[in-house]
């Protein structure tokens, strides 16, 4: 019996975005998750978002949306393409953030928002469901990728968070790209810092979660955190179990909005427990989390979550937030609204 996916009404899809090498990228209006998986059972689910928040419907150029929708459709395929020739979870969401770390239309990597001084401090988390192993950096400014940067804490460190100074200093020891801080300013991101356009505004922190063919989940999310942000503010993204979780037993989380809140509430693992001490479904769990406990404390923001089975949620409480899914049965779905 196939169970709904939990977008919200008006979602945007773009069928022609898909590539057509195999059957398994043909898109589907359809909001429909693949229903009930078994651990181990040969099919895949990738989710990913670019941020919780933004423009109402209609408030958007119509050239900027498909922008958004391309690149998001793009992200997907770099995902399914490593799940589909068996690859790892971890492989996957490390694949599709850099992807979108690479990607200057969001809040990650080159196109970051800035500081109150100006500067682009980012943040990045990967955890892997499997091992429960876990890596993050966080008030980064030199490291090209961060995602890359955070998985290489998990695999090459005994430390599981690294700031600043250390984080690059690390990376540089362990050959990772290391570039000037001005690569990561854009002109549209210039110009929202010298106009102090909302100094509240989160627009694209990226995640990614998935399960592989062979059952095993992993998460991953990175972000340049709020435009003009304190100098050394950290939100939820590189912190785990507030804005990243994955643990086989339950699910994969990529969280997105009000940082401080996610942590406070951490709600990443949150979503984790209620299914595994209270039985709680995975869609229930996590509008639960969104549109009750979160908004009832007026915080914004959204998740994205794969279970065990490859289930799919997707809730957000902002006006929009840029995501989409993709399975080995040939659902895929990018979406804005």
């Amino acid at each position: 019996m196939k169970k709904k996916v939990k977008f919200l009404p008006a979602v945007i899809v773009i069928a022609a975005l898909v590539l057509p090498a195999t059957g398994i990228y043909s898109q589907s209006t359809s909001s429909q998750n693949t229903g009930p998986r078994h651990s181990g059972s040969g099919k895949w689910t990738l989710a990913i978002h670019g941020g919780a928040g933004g423009p109402a419907k209609g408030n958007m150029a119509t050239d900027k949306e498909k922008q958004y929708l391309m690149k998001l459709a793009e992200a997907l395929q770099t995902g399914a393409v490593i799940l589909e020739k068996g690859g790892t979870s971890l492989d996957a969401v490390e694949a599709v953030v850099r992807f979108m770390e690479d990607c200057p239309l969001f809040n990650a990597g080159k196109g970051a928002v800035l500081t109150e001084e100006g500067i682009a401090e980012m943040d990045a988390s990967i955890m892997d469901g499997k091992s429960g192993l876990a890596g993050a950096v966080a008030g980064v400014t030199t490291i090209k990728n961060p995602i890359v940067a955070a998985r290489t804490v998990m695999e090459k460190s005994k430390q599981l968070l690294l700031i600043d100074g250390g984080a690059e200093k690390f990376a540089k020891e362990q050959g990772l790209e290391i570039v000037d801080p001005s690569y990561f300013i854009t002109p549209e991101r210039k110009n929202a810092w010298q106009k102090i356009k909302d100094k509240t505004e989160k627009s694209g922190t990226v995640g990614a979660v998935a399960l592989d063919k062979q059952g095993n989940l992993a998460a991953a999310t990175s972000t340049g955190g709020m435009m003009f942000k304190m100098k050394g503010r950290v939100g939820d993204s590189p912190i785990i179990g507030a804005g990243t979780y994955a643990n086989n037993a339950t699910c994969a989380v990529s969280c997105t909005g009000h940082g401080e809140f996610f942590i406070r509430n951490v709600v990443a693992y949150d979503l984790s427990v209620l299914m595994q001490y209270k039985g709680m479904k995975l869609d229930d769990a996590a509008n639960y989390l969104i549109n009750e406990k979160l908004k009832s404390q007026n915080a914004d923001g959204g998740l994205i979550a794969v279970d065990k089975e490859g289930n799919i949620a997707m809730p957000f409480n902002t006006n929009a937030m840029f995501r989409g899914y993709i399975t080995s049965e040939g659902k895929s779905e990018v979406a804005i609204y």
